[in-house]
This record gives C-alpha cells, sequence and structure tokens, in this order.
C-alpha cells in the first residue's frame, strides 16, 4: 500500500473530526512488515498532505505548523470552511 493511500484510508475510517496516530497509517502500509522503519516516510507524506490542503497535524488537539513541530502529532481530515 502507498503511504499516501495508508494515511487517507485509514482517516476515512475514523468518524468526521477524528483523528489518527501516524503510527496507525504505517502499520496499515506495512500489512505484516515492520512498521517502524516508515516513520520518517509517513510523517514527510503526511507534510506533503497538509501542504496540498487535505489533513490538519495536530498536537494536543492544535493545528500545528507541519514543518516545525516535533514530538508527538496526529493527523484528522481537513473540514471544508464554511463560506
Amino acid at each position: 500500500m502507498e503511504l499516501r493511500d495508508a494515511i487517507l484510508d485509514t482517516l476515512a475510517k475514523r468518524d468526521p473530526g477524528k483523528s489518527i496516530c501516524p503510527s496507525e497509517a504505517a502499520r496499515a502500509a506495512a500489512g505484516d512488515g515492520e512498521w517502524r522503519s516508515l516513520m520518517t516516510a509517513i510523517r514527510s507524506e503526511g507534510r506533503v498532505l497538509a501542504a496540498e490542503g487535505l489533513i490538519e497535524v495536530t498536537k494536543k488537539g492544535k493545528v500545528v505548523d507541519p514543518e516545525t513541530v516535533k514530538g508527538v502529532i496526529r493527523y484528522r481530515i481537513k473540514e471544508p470552511q464554511d463560506v
């Protein structure tokens, strides 16, 4: 499974507004394989998806800059803004 698909598919299985840990997507991408080795690539793909406006990167429930954040993060689908 492609990393991008792993993130988006894992998020799609969650209720609206709910988030995932990047490790959940890494586990989905790895299948029965070693998921820990995918974490750097998953976080990189998460930054790409955030830059494209598809997801938000959060820390302690607050949206953060994916390029500068350190430590534990989560991903959630970016909700369309009310017009």
